[in-house]
C-alpha cells in the first residue's frame, strides 16, 4: 500500500522562533574558520611584538656604534690634539696620553650605555607565546 503525498513522513519539522541545529559538515568548517583566523591573528602579534623589539635593538646597536666612533676618534684625533695643543707645556707624550684617556672614558660610557639597553631588548613575543598558552588550555577544556 503507497502512502499518498499527505500522509508521507516529512523531516522534522523544527518549531516556530527555534533555529535548526547546524550540521557537523557546517560546524567543523566553522572550527575550521575560527582556526585560521586564530593563527593569522597570533602571527600578526607575533610580527608585531618582533618588530617592536628590533627597534629597540637597533638604537642600542646605534649607542654600541657611537663607542666604535669615539674609540676611533681616540685613535686618530687624541694624540694629533695633544702634540699640537699641549707641547708646550708638557712632554708631548704625556700630553698625548691624557687626551687618549679622556676619549677612552666617553666610548666606555658610550659602550656601557648601550650594553645596559641591549640588555633591556627581548625578542621573544611575550604576549603571542601568553595567548598561544590560553588558546592551547581552551582547547584542552573549551568549556571552563
Amino acid at each position: 500500500m503507497a502512502l499518498s503525498f499527505q500522509e508521507r513522513p516529512t523531516s522534522a519539522a523544527v518549531p516556530p522562533g527555534e533555529a535548526p541545529e547546524p550540521s557537523i559538515g557546517d560546524l567543523v568548517s566553522e572550527i575550521g574558520q575560527d582556526l585560521s583566523r586564530l593563527v593569522r591573528d597570533e602571527i600578526e602579534l607575533a610580527k608585531a611584538e618582533v618588530k617592536q623589539e628590533s627597534v629597540k635593538a637597533g638604537k642600542a646597536a646605534g649607542m654600541l656604534g657611537g663607542a666604535g666612533y669615539a674609540a676611533h676618534v681616540v685613535a686618530l684625533l687624541g694624540s694629533l690634539t695633544v702634540v699640537f695643543a699641549l707641547g708646550n707645556v708638557m712632554n708631548l707624550a704625556w700630553a698625548a696620553l691624557i687626551v687618549t684617556v679622556l676619549w677612552a672614558v666617553v666610548g666606555g660610557v658610550l659602550y656601557s650605555a648601550g650594553r645596559k639597553r641591549l640588555r633591556t631588548v627581548n625578542l621573544k613575543p611575550e604576549h603571542t607565546v601568553e595567548t598561544l598558552k590560553e588558546d592551547a588550555k581552551w582547547a584542552r577544556h573549551p568549556t571552563s
